[in-house]
């Protein structure tokens, strides 16, 4: 397959992201105002506590076994160390760029969570269908695509509402306050997200026989459970979307944020990070530790090339830290990933065939 062939592949999921994203930027203005700062939080918390968590469980419960997590064991691991090196590279810019004390969460967020949630769900089912694709049977490569995806967002999403939730949370209190919160009142449940929550429950369900069988498959007889998870969880996608448009015109209006730390972002997200994850899923290859199916490797590497995760204006909002300057940061990066992102989809497809 020609690489300009690739290119247009990889062209066509980013574009529809960012049409959707338009649109939420077209409904939050003050013309229109149906996304207005009120229906952006409502939605927010819907999407929080609701889309994200039903999300996440009904992926999971319906792609995780023992058997799968047996073959694809490799990629939790891989996920780990996007995160891993995201913040270790996060740090290095919080202290190059001198980044102030009160965005240094939302710097160490984006340099590490990537969107694993819909840009693979987008991606690769999009990948498959396009006539010509070097991962051969679309039905095939859809329907491993679709679990290679569905076990990245659900991954993601344990390490994203665990990690990089609690980094944020952390960095947007007082350290006074917090370090008496710790001490006076430590509750456990404020470590655990309702998306944490959801993959627990749905690893769960996935990974025990007897509760897999009564809840997947149209002949489960708790099967309404999954398809009802199932129907709320679609919802998340376009709305997490559209948010993410909305919170976008924040972002056109500037912030006080320093240039030189959303191009150490940037830098880190499209740039080292890709290059990293090249030598590191090549030496798990060589080493026997990845299996030889093309779609899994490139899965394995497009997570290393994805933009910040749109999560992240979830939590700023949540918090109310940073939401001007998140929005400037996410602005940019979603407008290269329109470039980034195709360049490195079409190269990833390019070394793996």
């Amino acid at each position: 397959m020609a690489l300009l062939d690739l290119f247009v592949v990889a062209l066509m999921p980013v574009l529809k992201v960012l049409l959707i994203t338009a649109l939420g930027s077209f409904l939050a203005i003050s013309q229109v105002d149906i996304l207005g700062e009120e229906a952006r939080k409502h939605l927010n918390n819907i999407v929080f506590f609701v889309f994200n968590p039903a999300l996440v469980f009904s992926y999971l419960a319906k792609s995780i076994t023992y058997e799968s997590m047996a073959s694809l064991w490799f990629m939790p691991c891989n996920i780990l160390l996007t995160f891993i090196l995201g913040s270790a590279l996060g740090w290095m810019l919080i202290r190059f760029s001198q980044a102030p004390d009160h965005l240094q969460g939302l710097v160490l967020g984006c340099c590490a969570a990537g969107n694993l949630g819909n840009m693979p769900l987008i991606i690769i089912p999009a990948v498959c269908r396009e006539k010509g694709s070097p991962f051969g049977d679309p039905e095939s490569c859809n329907t491993h695509g679709m679990a290679y995806a569905s076990l990245s967002m659900a991954i993601g999403a344990i390490y994203m509402w665990s990690y990089v939730y609690n980094i944020m949370r952390l960095f947007s209190t007082k350290i006074k306050k917090f370090l008496r919160m710790i001490q006076t009142n430590i509750n456990p449940r404020t470590l655990f997200a309702p998306s944490t929550i959801g993959a627990i429950v749905g690893f769960i369900v996935g990974t025990t026989p007897p509760l897999r069988k009564a809840t997947i498959g149209d002949s489960a007889p708790l099967h309404v459970v999954q398809d009802s998870a199932s129907f709320l969880g679609d919802a998340a996608i376009p709305a997490v979307t559209l948010l993410l448009g909305a919170n976008l015109l924040r972002g056109l209006r500037g912030s006080s944020i320093h240039p030189p730390v959303v191009i150490g972002i940037l830098a880190v997200r499209y740039i080292a990070l890709p290059l990293l994850g090249m030598v590191i899923v090549r030496e798990a290859v060589y080493l026997g530790l990845v299996q030889s199916d093309p779609l899994y490797q490139f899965v394995l590497l497009l997570q290393f090339a994805l933009p910040p995760a749109m999560n992240i204006g979830t939590m700023t909002q949540l918090f109310r830290a940073g939401e001007a300057e998140c929005s400037v940061i996410l602005l940019w990066a979603y407008v290269l990933a329109a470039v980034s992102l195709t360049l490195w989809s079409a190269f990833f497809m390019w070394l793996v065939s």
